[in-house]
């Protein structure tokens, strides 16, 4: 990076993270609680800065060994998606290995047992309505009871209205189309946006799992000449950045900007300059415009991982032992002859047939020395804060207090309310829960700049954009806790389709299977759960279905 470049990073970093002024902390003789959450930064460097250590200095001989079918590394969406696969198609002995307290990866929640003890999410907190694509979501959300055998959707996870509301010219608006006061100009070019998106929704290109629309598009390739132009104009798309895809269009209202710009900051963590256009019409036209929900719980989606964590521990690993260890960190994977491995624990050894990696790639070339992963992938960073109020704070006028709550111009994504889905007497101390992607700069100058920031940083920064459309709000905080996510996604940056068939194809060394949402270049519940199950049934295929109690 050139010195000039480098000044220009520290100088928009300056900007973002500039602290705002203290918005009212001393209250009535009291000052906000709160902190940050651990967020497991600390273990995921000690992996990166000791596990060569660590393998060179191991005792030889003395570590307590275990023998298991398959090991799987990662207990996010897609490796507790593996394990689900697994014991479908009966295959039962194996270990799962996490390197937090918790499983779940990026849909964990916060837990308030003082306050009857509800929860908030901590990351993704909802799920689209699944359509037919989706079938091992919807297999999934059949084995929960949350969709029955008549394609009914338990109406106690479907969003409770009032749902969307957006803050413009000083009052809420119900949805999140910014069409306060919107010039002629501005509808006009809306209206283009969405007639573009319409047709190519057509087309079944955009679909999730993406891998299902990759397919199709290679379909239209092989098509006639009609299908072969459309194909080539669809592929075009993940050559540019939205930014430079809508100034092409001649689409510059401000308005649609932010809009568009909203959806890929809220599914990717990426600006207009950073996601592809391609990401950009996907996270717009992989959805049917009447679609119902979405599914939401007040803990987010950790209430899926929460449930599959649970069906996975009704059984132990052919050893006996358990089969999710967590708090345990994968130091070192060794391949053995014929395909085989052994895993390197600082609580023990595991010697597999197969490894199932479900943790973010680029961790794998640290625990598997000589390895270079054949795409390079960027990271996007977040902060995510949970607040506990003592009473609701003012309202400005128009539409309700809804589920998803966002300011119009304002660099957050807005907060969704925790408690939105209880039923009865809302509580008396609301918890809300703030998101922020941290999109400007360079993503491993964000990163440091997260790790040095204190939290009366990040308090203050929530209560300074949430004054905007409540002033009394920092007179209603009672605690603001803080969860930084150094690398929370992937992001899809102009090349992801490229980036994702290299992936599809690759296989890092034999017996050894990606699962996790890095796979697709962007994190979507449907995406991490698609390649665990994929992984899945690669692990079968090549081990062989086995039969209950018998070794593999």
């Amino acid at each position: 990076m050139s010195d000039c470049t480098r000044r220009d990073v520290l100088k928009a970093m300056a900007g973002l993270m500039a602290a705002p002024a203290l918005v009212g902390l001393p209250r009535k003789g009291r000052v906000i609680a709160g902190g940050f959450v651990d967020d497991g930064g600390a273990a995921g460097h000690r992996v990166r800065d000791d596990a060569a250590a660590r393998r060179a200095n191991a005792p030889k001989g003395t570590a307590r060994t275990r023998r298991v079918g398959v090991v799987i590394v990662g207990g996010g969406i897609g490796g507790l998606s593996a394990g689900w696969q697994l014991d479908a198609e009966g295959l039962h002995d194996w270990a799962l290995l996490e390197l937090e307290p918790v499983v779940g990866g990026n849909t964990r929640s916060a837990h308030y047992p003082g306050l009857d003890g509800r929860r908030a999410p901590w990351g993704a907190h909802y799920l689209p309505v699944p359509d037919a694509d989706a079938v091992h979501v919807r297999r999934l959300m059949r084995e929960l009871g949350v969709l029955d055998a008549t394609g009914q959707w338990d109406e106690r996870v479907l969003c409770h209205a009032p749902q969307e509301r957006v803050w413009q010219h000083g009052r809420w608006h119900e949805g999140l189309a910014p069409l306060d006061a919107a010039s002629s100009a501005d509808r006009e070019t809306f209206a283009q946006f969405e007639t573009r998106i319409a047709a190519w929704r057509e087309s079944g290109v955009f679909r999730v799992p993406s891998a299902m629309g990759l397919a199709r598009l290679q379909e239209l390739e092989r098509g006639d000449a009609a299908s072969r132009a459309l194909a080539r104009e669809l592929r075009a798309l993940d050559g540019l950045t939205a930014d430079a895809w809508m100034r092409q269009q001649g689409w510059n209202s401000e308005a649609l900007r932010w809009w568009v710009e909203y959806g890929t900051r809220d599914d990717y963590g990426a600006s207009l300059q950073q996601a592809s256009a391609w990401s950009a019409v996907h996270y717009f036209a992989a959805r049917p415009v009447d679609e119902a929900g979405p599914l939401t719980w007040p803990e987010g989606n950790d209430w899926i991982a929460k449930q599959l964590f649970r069906r996975l521990l009704q059984r132990s690993a052919g050893d006996g032992a358990p089969r999710v260890l967590t708090g345990t960190p994968v130091l070192h994977l060794e391949p053995q002859p014929g395909g085989r491995w052994r895993v390197h624990t600082p609580q023990l050894t595991i010697d597999a047939d197969a490894v199932i990696w479900a943790a973010p790639l680029f961790v794998l070339p640290r625990v598997l020395p000589g390895l270079t992963l054949p795409v390079t992938l960027e990271h996007a960073s977040w902060v995510v804060a949970n607040l506990v109020l003592d009473g609701p704070p003012r309202e400005g006028s128009g539409a309700p207090p809804s589920w998803d709550n966002v300011i119009y111009g304002s660099p957050s994504l807005g907060y969704v309310v925790a408690d939105h889905q209880r039923l009865g007497t809302p509580p008396a101390q609301p918890i809300w829960t703030w998101y922020h992607a941290l999109v400007e700069g360079d993503a491993r100058e964000t990163r440091a700049a997260l790790l040095r920031l204190p939290w009366t940083h990040w308090r203050d920064t929530v209560l300074a954009d949430l004054s905007r459309a409540h002033p009394d709000i920092a007179e209603r905080v009672l605690r603001v806790d803080v969860m930084r996510w150094g690398h929370a996604m992937a992001r899809p940056l102009p090349g992801v389709m490229t980036r994702q068939a290299r992936l599809a194809a690759w296989q890092p060394a034999p017996g050894l299977y990606c699962a996790h949402a890095d796979m697709s270049g962007f994190s979507l519940f449907e995406e991490a759960q698609w390649h665990g199950v994929r992984a899945a049934a690669r692990v079968t295929a090549q081990l062989g279905a086995r039969t209950e109690g018998r070794d593999l």
